[in-house]
């Protein structure tokens, strides 16, 4: 092997030239080789991290004024404008940053250590062939754990879902946890946490993204006068509108939709309004606490 070339009949180990023509061979050569290694990984690492905290704290870099906005108090109140927002936007940049350090880790290693090899004399190519076949190999073994990993990618960037979002998977319904590129952690009403394979997951249900609905139904004897609900069921929803902590939930004024259903002694009318993400539950509450206010002022009687 070349690393070995050195250690002939002409190598005279009192010689300090001999040591140095020695050194500046292939020892030199492999230090390189891994000095630059390491210089290539640190960087990218570096990279990767500050990609990925300037993504999770929401700070942009690509424009100017955005970076000494988000150093200013109005800045920090935008950011803190939506926390499940931020929450999974973090988590999401987190993650993927996670798989670019181990990926980049993975890549540079093996050429470091392929180059290595190659520098010492050894034939590199038996290696390569045997390290494709050990791969199609693990590729056909875990089928299943690669395709939870690559559902998992897909996921992350296509924002499907995150932490604090309420979803349906299958017939598990609940909060999410944690989404990770393997399995999603989800708590469920009773308070069972429920471990998802990513790769398992064929539909899902987002309840609380982009925006919501409140809905409540108001069942009535067929007899009542539907003029005279509706006015009650406006008021109620007007009385939620007024609410100084509710208002700031509500995308649109409540709206009373006409029959829903008729029945032989019912009658089904619905009150709705669109609220921010999450919000619908607490606002559909204070909807039916109000409707029922109205209607025993109306002296409505429910079915």
């Amino acid at each position: 092997m070349h690393f070995f070339a050195a250690t002939t009949d002409e190598f005279d180990v009192t010689s300090a030239r001999s040591w140095l023509t020695w050194f500046t061979g292939t020892p030199l050569r492999l230090l390189v080789i891994v000095l630059i290694g390491v210089v290539a990984l640190l960087i990218v690492r570096r990279l990767v991290n500050t990609l990925t905290e300037h993504l999770a704290e929401g700070t942009l870099l690509n424009r100017r004024g955005l970076r000494e906005l988000g150093g200013t108090d109005v800045g920090a109140a935008l950011l803190r404008a939506n926390p499940l927002a931020t929450a999974r936007r973090a988590q999401r940049a987190r993650t993927i940053g996670s798989v670019l350090r181990s990926t980049a880790t993975l890549v540079i290693g093996s050429i470091v250590v392929l180059m290595v090899l190659a520098e010492v004399g050894m034939n590199i190519a038996p290696l390569l062939a045997s390290a494709g076949v050990v791969g199609v190999a693990l590729g056909f073994g875990a089928q299943s754990l690669v395709r939870d990993f690559l559902s998992g990618m897909f996921l992350l960037l296509e924002d499907q879902y995150g932490v604090g979002d309420t979803i349906t998977v299958g017939d598990v319904s609940g909060t999410v946890e944690a989404v990770a590129l393997r399995i999603t952690k989800i708590r469920d009403d009773s308070g069972t946490l429920w471990f998802i394979r990513n790769g398992e997951i064929l539909k899902v249900g987002n309840r609380t993204q982009g925006w919501s609905r409140a809905v409540v139904d108001v069942e009535l004897a067929s007899s009542t006068d539907l003029t005279q609900a509706r006015a009650a069921l406006a008021r109620a929803g007007e009385r939620v509108k007024a609410d100084p902590v509710l208002a700031g939930y509500l995308l649109e004024d409540p709206q009373v939709v006409g029959i829903e259903s008729l029945a032989a002694g019912s009658v089904l009318l619905k009150v709705q309004v669109r609220t921010n993400p999450a919000m619908q539950w607490d606002v559909a509450r204070a909807l039916r606490e109000a409707v029922r206010l109205e209607l025993g002022t109306a002296d409505i009687q429910l079915a």
